[in-house]
């Protein structure tokens, strides 16, 4: 059981996450109206601060890019394929987590917009690998640099040890269950 005031794993104070001195975050107030046990509570607090601070951050992580006019998943699809090169539907959603009717979407607009191509697999003729096209590569390399710079200045936020602890801790969210 956590103590209230004071949050920490391996040693680290996870207090300065939040910028406060004590758990919960926004005060002795929960954020969840929910009427259940502490517990039921806690883990409905902990899904609403991280979808909050995912949603925020990655929304200052893109404001860079939205002159460029590419979504998140459109930038996120381009950018693994530029580094794993060409790839199913199916294992461009399973990388970025979305279902594949959403990535239909997301890889027909970039086939529109003529980023990218599909190509039949000859193996199995009801599959597409998904290619890069030259424009598809030039947007990466003028994009990415401007990603990673905002990536980088984002993270500046917390400290090396605290991006590794909560990096950390959201793989270890990620894989619970």
């Amino acid at each position: 059981m956590i103590p209230h005031g004071t949050i920490s794993c391996q040693g680290v104070n996870l207090n300065s996450f939040w910028g406060r001195q004590t758990y919960p975050p926004w005060g002795s107030k929960m954020a969840t109206k929910y009427k259940g046990t502490r517990e039921q509570r806690r883990a409905l607090d902990l899904m609403i601060t991280v979808m909050r601070g995912s949603d925020s951050y990655i929304a200052r992580l893109m404001a860079p890019l939205a002159g460029l006019d590419l979504t998140p998943s459109q930038f996120g699809v381009l950018e693994t394929l530029y580094h794993l090169g060409p790839l199913k539907p199916s294992q461009l959603a399973e990388k970025h987590l979305k279902s594949r009717n959403n990535l239909t979407v997301v890889i027909e607009n970039l086939e529109r917009a003529g980023l990218v191509h599909r190509v039949r697999c000859p193996q199995d003729r009801r599959s597409h690998w998904i290619h890069l096209t030259d424009s598809g590569r030039e947007r990466v390399e003028q994009t990415l640099p401007i990603f990673v710079e905002s990536a980088v200045r984002e993270a500046k936020a917390l400290s090396p040890s605290e991006q590794e602890t909560l990096s950390e801790l959201m793989k270890k969210l990620g894989k619970a269950g």
